[in-house]
């Protein structure tokens, strides 16, 4: 799941700027989930546009919506409409969601209302915790299922460090140094021995220094293929 947080309400403000007509969109996925930028937070965050409109003496509209999912162009279609009425339209959706809309439509302005932070997984209620960076080469069949790449401080693919203390990472004492849990889990499974082969020089290519990422999948267009014909 993606996992966000909404951005302070006065870079919010400040994005906005005089825009008279404005149009809060929300997302009814991930960001629901994590109580970043569903239904419920894009009403609150359009209560307190209009809010601080009122106490500036301002003639402010400010309409609000949720999607299916921002990250989908069939869902995006729903805000044509909204988008010629609107100055500006603030997305609740991460950073995806912003981006996609905003190449629908070029000639729109959209702002991010959320600060996009991780791939991450619910630990419990009200809490979830980075699991994934999608760096595009994952080494979890070799690590017991442990990423070294956000769960180790340095992303070290052979640790642990020299920096590594009783089991603890040197950047913060709270925090269990990633490798202790990878030789944790390998000697639970059996697979100790694994520890001793050197993981290569990271190719991060396959992560964002090559342009954007793509993924398609043949079968789907062979498909599509075989119902024009």
């Amino acid at each position: 799941m993606i996992v966000a947080d909404r951005k302070p309400l006065d870079e919010i403000l400040e994005m906005v700027g005089d825009a008279n007509r404005i149009l809060v969109s929300a997302c009814n996925t991930c960001v629901t989930v994590c109580l970043a930028g569903g239904r419920r937070e894009a009403a609150v965050l359009a209560s307190q546009i209009r809010i601080h409109a009122q106490e500036a003496g301002r003639t402010v509209e400010v309409r609000e919506n949720c999607l299916e999912r921002h990250c989908d162009a069939e869902f995006l279609a729903e805000l044509a409409g909204e988008l010629e009425w609107a100055d500006v339209m603030v997305s609740t959706a991460c950073g995806v969601g912003v981006n996609l809309a905003s190449e629908v439509y070029p000639s729109a302005r959209i702002i991010p209302g959320l600060n996009t932070s991780f791939f991450g997984a619910t630990d419990a209620p009200g809490r979830w915790l980075e699991m994934c960076g999608g760096c595009g080469d994952c080494v979890l069949h070799r690590t017991g299922g442990i990423c070294p790449i956000v769960r180790c401080a340095k992303s070290i693919l052979n640790g642990p460090c020299g920096g590594s203390q009783d089991g603890k990472c040197e950047v913060d004492p709270d925090t269990t140094c990633a490798w202790q849990e990878i030789i944790d889990r390998l000697a639970l499974q059996g697979r100790s021995a694994e520890l001793e082969a050197v993981e290569p020089v990271k190719d991060w290519g396959t992560s964002h220094s090559g342009g954007r990422r793509r993924r398609i999948v043949d079968e789907v267009f062979q498909a599509e293929g075989e119902g024009e014909a």
